[in-house]
């Protein structure tokens, strides 16, 4: 027996050693053969000249090809983000004057009631607002992209991409389908943390968790988009050709898409050899072409994963609402500013900016409206339509130039995650001590980055 066992323990290390870190896929690679074999044996395959089943398999050896799977790709990434941000502004409006509509009736219910003006205050500039306006400006791209998402997932489209960045994430220790993850952090990403489920080893799970939030969701693309137009074109070019402008900006926006990933694989690559003691196992299975289910597309982009964002988004707003209200009344913003501002000036930054983003942490879409109500000086969130107006605001009372709009777009891709992304990673990795690392890890990757960055770079720029 002993005899047996340690010839079994040979050839394994023989194997090992042939097959080198592709020894697990080996396995696996085997065990798919058999089932195929046993399938051949019991089950009757009538064969076809369907046009449609040839014209399948053609998009898929496309799809599943390099260049195919690039261009699915970044066509995917392209047309879904120019329709969120294109549709999701018009909806906001919308939402934005019910709101303020409900605003009014509310005022006036609690006014007829004699409700002292404080707690009405409370009530409605507080607690209401701060829901309101992270509804307003959260609830539409999610309701935009995840069912865009969710139609290419259940046609069988996104496997693909997961294939052809297979090779890229396991080299780093992570898991092909953490692109699939990090495509629905484009869209939110606690909705990203939420769909690593489909990620089924706890080591690559965790790294696909951790690293998520350094992919801009559709709360940062506007800050990215506002900076990208108001400063960095002027930079670049003194050409007032509006298409080299957009070129510039998209240019601009594409890079920080490069940079939120080049900073997935580094810390992949350092968070997969920190987590060697925990379990490990790779399966990515291609699923074939089918006809997309509509009430699937509907149950799982509305309810599992808009509905369920946004109920913990609103649930975040509320003590945020709360404490952007106690500061106005207090008139505590100045102060808090002024402690702000010695720190934030080592990272080209400044206090506002700092509280901003404090004020901003139930979602990153409130970073504009409160750097608005900040440098104004404004008792609300304020939201300003016309570009031009929001660079007076920033150039004259903040004092802005392309050099902070660099460190503010720098910070944007790599700080930490909103608080609902911090509550979801809570509930699905059930660990306090991952929640902290996932919310620490990137203000330290951010501020390291923004300190080099501004005191070795942009500082000896003239």
């Amino acid at each position: 027996m002993q005899k047996d066992f340690e010839e079994i323990i040979k050839k394994v290390d023989n194997y090992r050693i042939k097959y080198n870190n592709t020894f697990r896929d080996k396995i696996i690679e085997d065990m798919h053969n058999q089932i195929s074999d046993i399938l051949t044996d019991i089950v009757d395959y009538q064969e076809t000249n369907d046009l449609i089943s040839k014209l399948e398999k053609y998009v898929d050896l496309f799809l599943t090809s390099k260049i195919g799977g690039i261009i699915l790709l970044i066509s995917f990434l392209s047309i879904a983000l120019w329709i969120t941000l294109t549709g999701a502004g018009y909806i906001s409006s919308f939402l934005s004057l019910i709101f303020e509509r409900i605003e009014v009736f509310l005022r006036n219910i609690l006014a007829v009631l004699k409700v002292h003006d404080l707690l009405i205050s409370f009530l409605i500039d507080g607690v209401y607002k701060g829901v309101a306006i992270v509804v307003a400006v959260m609830l539409p791209p999610m309701a935009i992209f995840f069912p865009l998402f969710t139609f290419l997932e259940d046609l069988g489209l996104l496997p693909r991409i997961a294939l052809n960045m297979d090779k890229i994430f396991k080299s780093v220790g992570a898991h092909g389908n953490q692109a699939l993850t990090m495509i629905v952090g484009f869209g939110c990403n606690a909705a990203g943390v939420v769909s690593t489920r489909i990620i089924k080893s706890p080591k690559e799970r965790l790294i696909a968790i951790l690293t998520n939030n350094f992919m801009p969701c559709n709360g940062r693309w506007p800050l990215l988009i506002m900076i990208s137009i108001l400063f960095l074109v002027p930079a670049i070019t003194n050409s007032s050709n509006p298409l080299l402008g957009s070129i510039i900006a998209s240019l601009a926006l594409v890079s920080s898409v490069i940079i939120g990933l080049g900073f997935t694989l580094v810390v992949s690559l350092g968070l997969s050899k920190a987590l060697k003691s925990y379990s490990s196992f790779y399966i990515l299975e291609i699923p074939p072409f089918r006809k997309p289910n509509l009430l699937r597309i509907i149950y799982t982009s509305i309810i599992d994963r808009t509905l369920f964002v946004l109920s913990r988004a609103v649930y975040m707003a509320i003590p945020a609402g709360i404490f952007v209200w106690i500061i106005n009344q207090l008139n505590l913003s100045q102060t808090l500013i002024a402690f702000f501002d010695p720190f934030g000036k080592l990272f080209g930054l400044d206090g506002t900016i700092i509280l901003a983003y404090i004020i901003a942490l139930p979602a990153n879409e409130i970073v504009i409206p409160a750097l608005m109500m900040l440098y104004t000086g404004s008792k609300n969130f304020m939201e300003i339509e016309e570009l031009q107006s929001i660079y007076q605001i920033l150039t004259v009372y903040g004092n802005w130039d392309w050099k902070t709009g660099v460190c503010v777009m720098l910070f944007s891709i790599l700080h930490n995650p909103c608080s609902t992304t911090i509550l979801t990673i809570y509930r699905e990795t059930n660990s306090l001590k991952w929640t902290v690392i996932a919310t620490i890890m990137p203000l330290i990757i951010a501020f390291s980055t923004l300190f080099l960055v501004h005191n070795l770079v942009l500082k000896n720029i003239h």
